[in-house]
């Protein structure tokens, strides 16, 4: 199983990171402005250095503006990745718009991942391209009122494993037990429910308890 922290913060980075538990970072637009940061303005090798340091063996970065200039920002991307020596993955929104850059930045040579997907018929796009992930936005399509655990598992099934499915949007780790039981082993998490994975009160209560008993008598 590989997990991923979805988030731009570094403040989140460096409070999660260190445990290991998480195979690297993704982020987009909307996460870097929610951590305050200007997305056309990031240094990406000082990004990917960071993360790295932290113990992510990947960073995945999102395309943004003109279409005609995806393939120049992902080698960008792609090089900064080589200089720290990490992976790094470009993300592309699967739009009609942006699929059209695909070819011309899988050849640059480094893996790509195709977001926004809602519909299983978008797992065909994705395999034909040779996309290495796909990731589906599940907690957006369970809110819209769809069918979103029916969806992934033919997601799933349709991509016999590549693209990976790496499934995005999630708003607790209850959803993410329904998935892996459905089959996924691929997930990213916001900082929120990344935390809620790594506790529970019960566990909490039980470490207590085991620190009130080996304490001194009398003290």
């Amino acid at each position: 199983m590989d997990l991923y922290l979805d988030t731009a913060d570094r403040q989140a980075w460096s409070a999660l990171m260190p445990t290991r538990v998480f195979k690297g970072i993704t982020t987009n637009p909307l996460l870097a402005q929610r951590a305050g940061l200007e997305y056309p303005a990031i240094n990406w090798t000082e990004m990917a250095q960071n993360a790295h340091d932290l113990g992510a063996r990947e960073l995945h970065a999102q395309v943004f503006g003109p279409v005609e200039t995806y393939v120049d920002w992902a080698s960008r991307l792609y090089e900064a990745g080589a200089k720290v020596g990490m992976q790094t993955v470009v993300k592309i929104p699967m739009t009609p718009e942006a699929l059209r850059a695909v070819p011309a930045i899988m050849a640059l040579g480094g893996p790509i991942l195709l977001t926004a997907v809602y519909d299983p018929k978008q797992i065909f796009v994705a395999k034909t391209l040779g996309a290495e992930f796909a990731a589906p936005y599940f907690g957006r399509m369970d809110e819209a009122g769809l069918p979103a655990l029916e969806r992934l598992e033919q997601m799933q099934v349709i991509s016999g494993g590549a693209p990976r499915i790496l499934v995005a949007s999630l708003r607790n780790a209850e959803q993410m037990v329904a998935l892996a039981m459905r089959g996924l082993d691929c997930f990213t998490l916001a900082p929120d429910v990344a935390r809620s994975l790594l506790s529970d009160p019960m566990t909490e209560e039980a470490a207590a308890a085991f620190e009130a008993a080996a304490a001194p008598s009398g003290l």
